[in-house]
């Protein structure tokens, strides 16, 4: 099975939209907490002088200089499921090149805007905008409409389901029950489980609760057994730990990858160096 750094069972990360001014309070909080989060800039917002909208200035100060990642929402934050493949294309292409262009970084996660893969016509599918997210050099996509509280990683990155917006009235039984998992209990099915909150962080000053998502920050932080990254990490370990090699019956494997990647097999976790060859 699948460990995540030092071993650990469980990972946690956030995912907040729009690059709005109160997404440097909620950056803050995370870093206060040892927590990390992916930021979702809409890169046609900014520089345009927008009062509730964060200059380049204040997304690498607030967020990239935190450690927190930033990802694509689309230049004009257009809903790839309701647009021609042409303009979804378009969004996607600009969106990334900007946000590039303005923070000398390279850029390959995204959040699908506004309806995303959740509703379809002007004659695309989710294939197509799968497999040109794929040659735009996207890396993965969240999507949303549904709850994950199997914690599971995902099948398709293309069509990432988080566990739950954070205002989902189950959250915090959520948490509970994500924070009450053990591997030992459930082996030989422990798989390596994520809990992943996504939201708006303007939602917090809307409704007056920031109360609540500080709650939830003190809940999860300064976990033993918790790996807290950022959307991108997770998807470059997970993708490392499936390209590990294995002999054919089982007693070696080779890292091809340039992460060190842990591992559990029969209940003894491996370590494996970025380029090493070990024995079982």
């Amino acid at each position: 099975h699948l460990r995540f750094p030092e071993g650990k069972f469980k990972a946690v990360t956030f995912s907040y939209d729009d690059g709005v001014r109160a997404d440097i309070r909620l950056s803050k909080m995370f870093k206060n907490y040892g927590l990390k989060a992916s930021f979702n800039i809409n890169s046609g917002h900014i520089g345009t002088g927008e009062s509730d909208r964060l200059t380049a200035q204040e997304i690498k100060e607030n967020i990239l200089d935190l450690g927190h990642e930033i990802t694509n929402h689309g230049h004009d934050h257009l809903a790839l499921g309701c647009v021609t493949p042409i303009d979804g294309i378009r969004d996607v292409l600009e969106g990334r090149t900007v946000l590039e262009q303005t923070f000398g970084i390279m850029v390959r996660g995204m959040a699908y805007a506004d309806s995303g893969i959740t509703h379809m016509e002007n004659g695309t599918n989710y294939q197509t905008i799968k497999n040109y997210l794929k040659n735009l050099g996207v890396a993965y996509a969240r999507t949303l409409s549904g709850n994950n509280d199997t914690f599971r990683l995902p099948e398709d990155w293309y069509a990432w389901m988080p566990s739950a917006h954070h205002n989902n009235p189950q959250i915090f039984q959520m948490i509970d029950k994500f924070l009450a998992l053990d591997k030992n209990v459930y082996y030989p099915n422990s798989y390596s489980r994520l809990l992943y909150i996504w939201g708006h962080s303007y939602e917090f000053e809307d409704n007056n609760n920031w109360d609540r998502i500080e709650e939830i920050c003190q809940k999860l932080s300064n976990k033993d057994d918790v790996w807290y990254a950022t959307n991108i990490e997770i998807h470059d370990y997970v993708e490392a730990y499936n390209s590990l090699i294995f002999s054919a019956d089982n007693s070696m494997v080779y890292n091809p990858s340039l992460l060190k990647i842990w591992f559990e097999v029969d209940g003894k976790v491996y370590s494996v160096a970025s380029g090493e060859t070990i024995k079982l």
